[in-house]
């Protein structure tokens, strides 16, 4: 019997995307075997009846280029191998290792899904999530980014850059999302799925995309009205205690604190593995800490703080839980800023780079703040210090003469 080569979309696997795999379908003897294409088209883009994508599907052109192409090599191979006279089955052609063996290939789009399932599986959801926006981001200015690695160049990212700026989006957003997409492209290399020289950013530097941070610390006397002032409401006194506890315990961030157990309280000091970098951190509880602890005790919860309960157990639960809380905790945070009439936006965030510079000030060194707010090098450290650091360079010119 002939042996058959054709290609169907693989409608009952459907990817994150809404997307279907291609796959090569070799028939021989009434038995078939199938090989990805390493590219996948939507169900409502594809042409059932006629096996190839539809008139509107976007990247249509390439698509049927490479299946074409596919097709092609193993049909060539068959015919080889029927001049050989070896014998020809579904499953050595597709488990052949001969030089038209076909190769798969993947977009920039199917890595970007792969590496954000792998944050996912890594059980760091924030991340996962900011990826996917970044993709979004990528997929409202390109309409999709089932495209090959060598169709982004410096000027790709060039044109990408100046629609963001049109949006009205900021200079460091902008350099997040291209970071992310650096990220991709190394991940690509990697996987040896490009070569070295398909590196766009080579030329096109991320590194101009950052913008000086806007000062976010204050003083110690500002954080002290802070710590002192008296909440109205229940929310606004939790706000108020969560801020107080961030910064006597090193800056902890918002998500470390929501998940710091009961068993995280070891010999007065707090114990834990901050989410962001895997680091062990250790810092011993002050007399006004402590306090706050035995203030939100609860014996039916495992947690220190009410913001997340037992019943917060998958990753979406808990990361919806914590963006929910985080963004009515720093609205009252920003309430009382505005009645303490603070220079700046008070956030949670304050609280660690607050915790940073004022021991900066009292003239701790960089390496000794840096180790405690569990950061992975001085450098990243420096970054919250920059603002006053430039101050006092400023006055110890003046000394000069």
């Amino acid at each position: 019997m002939k042996t058959t080569v054709s290609v169907i979309c693989y409608k009952s696997k459907i990817l994150r995307d809404g997307a279907s795999p291609l796959m090569l379908r070799i028939c021989k003897d009434r038995k078939r075997r199938y090989q990805s294409l390493g590219v996948s088209v939507k169900p409502l883009h594809w042409d059932f009846k006629k096996n190839e994508p539809t008139a509107d599907c976007p990247n249509r052109d390439k698509i049927m280029l490479l299946v074409k192409k596919k097709i092609n090599e193993f049909e060539r191979f068959i015919i080889n191998l029927e001049i050989e006279g070896k014998e020809i089955t579904a499953t050595s052609i597709v488990k052949s290792n001969g030089v038209n063996k076909p190769k798969v290939t993947k977009s920039v789009g199917d890595v970007y899904r792969e590496y954000i399932l792998s944050l996912k599986d890594e059980k760091r959801s924030r991340y996962a999530g900011m990826y996917e926006v970044s993709l979004s981001s990528f997929v409202k200015f390109n309409k999709h980014m089932d495209i090959p690695f060598s169709e982004i160049d410096t000027a790709w990212l060039k044109r990408y850059e100046t629609w963001m700026k049109k949006q009205g989006y900021a200079i460091n957003t902008i350099g997040t999302r291209l970071r992310h997409l650096r990220v991709i492209f190394n991940q690509a290399i990697e996987q040896r799925l490009i070569k070295d020289d398909c590196y766009p950013f080579h030329s096109y530097k991320v590194a101009k995309m950052n913008q000086q941070t806007a000062k976010r610390a204050l003083t110690k006397n500002e954080i002290k009205a802070i710590i002192n002032f008296k909440g109205s409401s229940y929310m606004e006194s939790l706000a108020i205690d969560l801020f107080t506890f961030s910064y006597l315990t090193a800056g902890i961030n918002f998500i470390d604190i929501a998940k710091l157990r009961k068993e995280n309280i070891v010999d007065s000091k707090v114990v834990y593995i901050r989410n962001k970098t895997s680091k062990q951190i250790m810092i011993p509880l002050q007399e006004q800490t402590l306090k706050l602890v035995a203030k939100y005790h609860d014996a039916s919860s495992p947690f220190l703080f009410p913001i997340l309960s037992p019943f917060h157990k998958t990753d979406v639960q808990i990361a919806n839980r914590l963006h929910k809380v985080l963004a009515k905790i720093n609205k009252h945070l920003k309430e009382i800023g505005k009645k303490l009439k603070l220079p700046i936006p008070l956030t949670t965030y304050v609280a660690r780079h607050s915790f940073a510079t004022v021991l900066k000030r009292a003239g701790v060194a960089t390496s000794i703040i840096s180790e405690s707010l569990g950061h992975s090098s001085e450098h990243i450290t420096q970054v919250y210090l920059d603002s006053f650091d430039n101050e006092q360079i400023d006055e110890a010119m003046k000394n000069l003469l």
